[in-house]
């Protein structure tokens, strides 16, 4: 007879094989996805949409962690704006994930001529939209908020048959857009880490202190996936690692070896060079095996040894972020936006062209891994998608969306909701054998209830913060 605990989720093995053996899609597709979906915040950034404080909110300060809204009416008219963004924004990337996947290559075309339209439209009729473009950190920020949203999105809807197959996570080689999860998120947190901006430096206790939340959160997944049987990929991770140890690990290693953000880069480089030897060595052929040992690194081997490829994207995104933002600026001044523009672009293009070469004469990509192929693809994409939010530059009076406001304040929050909610999502219902229609609609609801609470939050000023 079954424990009690599986009966919370019977068919645990038909949906751990649902996400097993995938090879992915292609380069191409995966460039496609990466203009399609920042183009959209682009998009929404030029579209001349102002929000009366006589009918929604104002800014009451704009001091650090002081970002509170006051309402001037209600808290109706800020729900109304944020379906504004979530119709713009979330939506349209849902439906790119899931009816229009087939339409990929075609919709970052129709995007880039509808956004230079209404810009166009905009400089002849003279639209009285505020002066003024995005700035760097808006943009940043922007970026951040493209990674959160996808990864929330693609979490749940994986689990569902209207998800492309090729769009989740490859069992070893190959690229796909949920391989580039857990990369981007290291990346993107490296790029505007103390260490980028050349904050005072921290000690190993501070570091162990500033981690233990990251492990608190490990520990409580790995508790909750147990005591309720959910499924899990051993393949990924291993049997007991998870994200979270992942961040926390990279954290540590990176206080406890303190090197200049101008030399970071080197040092990463460095170590996935090593690492990269010693997986063509053989390391690769112990860590894609399905024998597994009874010791705890045999357990978590992908876990565990991956950290050495994680750690070298970290400090590689140390040094980039230090370069393109910050330089000799202090740490809350930014270089400007036609700097870093170019630069981000030239970075895109190199690191793809590195990504090929890579993948065809050294060992293909494996977010399996995290090998150096694979880290290379996290730096071209996400560079890539920053280079293109950087055209809200070109477009005067473009204005990030309070959604995206919302989103950034709480990433992590955000991130967290969304595991809860599609845990509990999998446990009630049987995502497996939902017809299309059904699946788009639980997704579409799942989507609109995360960005009204995280919206809430915002509008009341509520930040969660974990260190």
């Amino acid at each position: 007879m079954d424990s009690p605990s599986k009966s919370f989720n019977m068919k645990k093995h038909l949906k751990e094989e649902f996400v097993s053996n995938l090879g992915g899609s292609s380069m191409i597709e995966i460039a496609a996805l990466s203009a399609a979906v920042p183009l959209l915040f682009v998009l929404r950034h030029s579209i001349c949409f102002s929000y009366k404080t006589g009918s929604a909110f104002v800014r009451t300060s704009a001091k650090k962690d002081g970002d509170a809204l006051s309402a001037s009416k209600s808290l109706g008219n800020y729900l109304a704006t944020v379906t504004v963004d979530f119709m713009f924004i979330v939506l349209p990337i849902l439906l790119f994930l899931t009816v229009l996947a087939e339409w990929i290559f075609i919709l970052p075309i129709f995007l880039m001529v509808l956004t230079f339209s209404i810009t166009a439209k905009r400089v002849v009729i003279s639209t009285t939209c505020s002066e003024g473009s995005l700035s760097l950190r808006a943009i940043i920020s922007s970026y951040r908020v493209v990674v959160m949203v996808v990864t929330c999105l693609c979490i749940l809807a994986v689990d569902f048959r209207i998800y492309p197959r090729r769009y989740a996570k490859t069992e070893t080689y190959g690229y796909s857009l949920m391989d580039l999860g857990v990369g981007s998120f290291v990346l993107a947190n490296s790029l505007v880490s103390r260490q980028a901006r050349n904050a005072s430096l921290v000690n190993l206790k501070a570091a162990v202190q500033s981690a233990s939340p990251l492990l608190l959160l490990g520990f409580g997944r790995l508790l909750s996936t147990t005591t309720v049987d959910y499924q899990v990929h051993t393949g990924e991770y291993g049997v007991h690692w998870n994200f979270f140890f992942t961040l926390a690990a990279v954290s540590v290693l990176t206080s406890i070896i303190n090197v200049p953000p101008q030399y970071s880069g080197f040092l990463g480089s460095a170590v996935l060079i090593g690492y990269q030897s010693w997986l063509n060595s053989g390391l690769n052929a112990y860590l894609l095996s399905d024998n597994r040992a009874s010791d705890m690194i045999s357990k978590n081997k992908e876990g565990v040894f991956s950290i050495l490829g994680y750690w070298g994207m970290y400090l590689i995104g140390v040094q980039l972020g230090y370069y393109l933002f910050f330089g000799n600026h202090s740490s809350t001044k930014m270089k400007s936006n036609k700097w870093a523009r170019i630069r981000v672009l030239s970075f895109a293009v190199i690191f793809w062209l590195i990504t090929m070469i890579l993948d065809s004469h050294v060992e293909r990509v494996s977010r399996r891994m995290c090998n150096m192929a694979y880290v290379t693809l996290v730096l071209a994409q996400n560079f890539q998608v920053l280079a293109i939010l950087m055209l809200s530059d070109f477009i005067s009076g473009s204005k990030i969306s309070i959604l995206e406001e919302a989103f950034d304040r709480n990433l992590l929050g955000t991130f967290l909701l969304a595991n809860v909610l599609t845990g509990l999502v999998n446990i009630s219902v049987d995502t497996l054998f939902v017809t299309s229609l059904t699946a788009l609609f639980i997704l579409l609801v799942y989507a609109y209830v995360l960005s009204i609470i995280t919206g809430i939050l915002h509008f009341y000023g509520v930040r969660l913060k974990f260190w």
